[in-house]
């Protein structure tokens, strides 16, 4: 009797346990929004920590200007100021020449045109019905710009609510790690402690090798594109340095912005931006990734790309900026608990 007790009460607990289960996640999905915030929030925060930490230890002769909160202060200042040095020099030009686009854009359309038709396949196009499609489009463009006002107003909330997150993460990340550590047993706790922070470690050095790469893509893509005379030279070139944190989709969207700026004026410069991003892929590809990347992410390219993919299906832009460091996190924990290695 003893025994058949035991057994109808081990048979209740896993179905307790397996409608709360169902309920917790039923509620994950419908909060998924909020946890996937807090989620990449927590990301950035352990990428970023290093960096507010390096801040903290700056010294002048003995005195220690910047504690933690104090750094955070700082770094704001540094990206603040970085902003506004680069609306003083690449927003001007953009809002010039989109001015004058507004009042220019019937006599400039017969022109693009008829440098377009001396392609070959494209002579053949109807150019007036082409005129009055990219007339049509720019015009429901604007409509939908100012009716979807609501939406840009969600995505600005989204983005301070996660910043804001990031910086509370930074610097009460120790407890909330602590207490998250808290709901593992005792005597699984080291190993995944030991096991997170292997990969704390390969994000942060991740993040030390893709800054330098943005830099390098930034400097070299602006002095390119000034000695080219492409418009928009200083935006595109930042532009093409930060995109480059998103694998593959980030050097897409890049070259299609700076090739677009560059038929502006003439195909030469096309030609030239094509060539340039053409050699630089190879110098970054066979030289630059294997000496700043290597013992870094330690990822096969096809992980990444996989990693990248999904991101982008789940979160979009979100989850491709994110793609690399959960490939990260995910590859550690599975290296740890799923893979069998030879104890030879």
């Amino acid at each position: 009797m003893t025994q058949t007790k035991r057994d109808r009460q081990s048979i209740r607990g896993y179905i307790v346990f397996t409608f709360a289960l169902a309920f917790a996640l039923y509620l994950a999905w419908l909060v998924r929004g909020v946890l996937v915030l807090v989620y990449v929030s927590a990301l950035f925060a352990v990428v970023l920590t290093p960096v507010v930490r390096a801040t903290s230890r700056l010294r002048v002769g003995r005195w220690h200007p910047f504690q933690d909160s104090a750094a955070i202060f700082f770094l704001l200042l540094v990206v603040a100021a970085a902003l506004t040095g680069f609306g003083f020099l690449a927003l001007p030009p953009v809002k010039r020449d989109l001015q004058s686009l507004n009042g220019e854009l019937p006599t400039r359309l017969p022109a693009l045109m008829a440098n377009l038709s001396k392609i070959p396949f494209v002579q053949h196009v109807n150019s007036a019905a082409v005129i009055t499609w990219i007339q049509g489009a720019l015009s429901s463009m604007a409509a939908s710009l100012l009716t979807s006002f609501k939406n840009w107003a969600g995505a600005l909330v989204q983005i301070i609510a996660g910043f804001v997150l990031t910086l509370y993460f930074i610097l009460e990340g120790d407890g909330a790690y602590r207490w998250f550590l808290s709901f593992v047993p005792v005597h699984s706790r080291h190993r995944l402690d030991l096991t997170l922070r292997r990969a704390a470690v390969r994000m942060q050095k991740w993040l030390v090798g893709q800054v330098s790469l943005m830099l390098i893509l930034g400097l070299a893509s602006t002095i390119v594109y000034l000695f080219l005379q492409v418009r928009y030279a200083y935006a595109l070139g930042v532009l093409t340095g930060l995109l480059n944190v998103i694998p593959v989709l980030g050097a897409a969207v890049s070259l299609a912005l700076a090739l677009l700026a560059a038929a502006i004026d003439s195909w030469g410069r096309v030609l030239g931006v094509l060539v340039f991003f053409i050699v630089y892929i190879q110098i970054e590809n066979y030289w630059l990734i294997p000496r700043i990347m290597k013992n870094r992410v330690d990822l096969p390219a096809l992980a990444i790309f996989i990693g990248l993919l999904l991101g982008a299906a789940l979160e979009g832009i979100v989850g491709a900026l994110v793609a690399v460091p959960t490939s990260v996190l995910v590859t550690v924990l599975l290296d740890e608990y799923l893979v069998r290695k030879d104890e030879a």
